[in-house]
């Protein structure tokens, strides 16, 4: 049960963005959101986030190569693609399947598409996390997913999703931001934001404890690291790094 003092800044927050919650009561805010702040905004905090993180990638991404399938292809699909970020880190001729549960980031995506043409581009499609069906079982040999499971409706049956997908030795790579430790001031704010930063940010959670999510997962190895990622006024500083192998 959140404490007095949290519940307080959580009703002085929420009556600050009081406009946002009653345009989400009258159905307004979601379709706004989904179709024209988010897309602008996800492109906007892409940049810098990826300011910030583009050594990590590359060290993150760098073994890419060695998951080509015996045909010597690398099938890769990104869950929850935005408008593509990741690109510029995929090897020559990588065969990319793009799947986001937002149709309305094709601007973006065509941007980073232009830029990256040493990466195939299979297809694209408005699926969930938890629910890949057009997705054949055991199909594809890497499953990348960054700044996605903070917001998806199932982090467990995201994670079973990934391995379906993934062919026997198949790798999974993440970079996610989550809760900070529960002792910290950092934790306190980020239960302060929650209710508001979930409504204005696409159910964006701000304490999930991913790493948990993925310990116990079946994976047979599991890399995985936590780091920091400072970004100016926003409380999702702590983040994890790694890769899961099926």
């Amino acid at each position: 049960m959140a404490e007095p003092g949290i519940l307080f800044l959580r009703a002085c927050l929420a009556l600050l963005a009081m406009p946002i919650y009653l345009l989400a009561f009258l159905g307004i805010w979601e379709p706004f959101c989904k179709k024209i702040l988010f897309p602008f905004f996800l492109e906007k905090l892409s940049a810098v986030h990826e300011g910030k993180v583009k050594k990590q990638k590359q060290e993150l991404f760098h073994n890419l190569p060695n998951f080509k399938s015996s045909s010597g292809e690398l099938k890769l699909l990104e869950i929850g693609t935005g408008c593509g970020p990741n690109f510029q880190f995929y090897p020559p001729g990588c065969r990319v399947t793009c799947t986001d549960i937002n149709p309305n980031f094709q601007q973006g995506l065509s941007r980073n598409m232009n830029k990256n043409q040493h990466v195939q581009y299979e297809r694209f499609l408005v699926a969930a996390g938890e629910d890949l069906h057009q997705v054949p079982s055991g199909s594809v040999d890497a499953v990348v997913c960054t700044l996605v499971l903070c917001s998806v409706q199932d982090v467990n049956g995201t994670l079973r999703e990934v391995l379906r997908v993934l062919r026997p030795g198949g790798v999974f790579y993440f970079l996610e931001h989550v809760a900070a430790d529960r002792s910290s001031w950092r934790y306190f704010w980020q239960q302060v934001c929650y209710p508001t930063w979930k409504l204005v940010f696409a159910g964006c959670c701000l304490t999930r404890e991913i790493w948990k999510n993925l310990e116990q997962a079946n994976f047979s190895e599991l890399s995985l690291r936590h780091t920091s990622v400072a970004l100016p006024w926003t409380p999702i500083e702590p983040h994890i790094i790694g890769y899961a192998v099926k």
